[in-house]
């Protein structure tokens, strides 16, 4: 995708400060630190999020991001971190290349609040629910 700002990343076009490259995964800082370190992984191949991406290829994104953690861990002194995926514009993905979030954490006032808050939907039928998400995975 030639508008893609990740996949000028990939081709050279644009710059970034690189972490991690192999033939099919590129890491990268992201260029509004949410925290020192906040780093972005993604496949050099284009694809729009989660969804689209073929499950051997996901594999190695997610195990790139674990090797990222485990490395602000230990270089940077990072008690925590967040790894996180958005999926689609409601979810807060602003760029539409699949892409994960490795996020340090350093305290719990570094001003990065994700919290799930109950909504209270106990009127749910959640055995329901279950099973039709349970059907509907291949």
């Amino acid at each position: 995708m030639s508008d893609c700002i990740f996949c000028k990343i990939v081709n050279g076009e644009i710059p970034c400060y690189k972490v991690y490259e192999d033939a099919e995964v590129l890491a990268f800082l992201d260029i509004s630190q949410t925290t020192k370190g906040h780093t972005l992984v993604i496949p050099k191949e284009h694809f729009d999020n989660i969804l689209y991406c073929p499950e051997d290829l996901l594999g190695k994104v997610i195990r790139v991001a674990q090797k990222i953690a485990q490395a602000e861990v230990t270089t940077l002194g990072a008690q925590g971190v967040n790894i996180i995926i958005n999926t689609n514009e409601v979810a807060g993905q602003t760029v539409m290349h699949f892409h994960v979030h490795v996020i340090p954490r350093y305290s719990d006032n570094d001003k990065l609040r994700l919290e799930f808050l109950s909504n209270k939907l106990e009127k749910l039928n959640l055995p329901s629910i279950a099973e039709d998400i349970s059907k509907s995975i291949k």
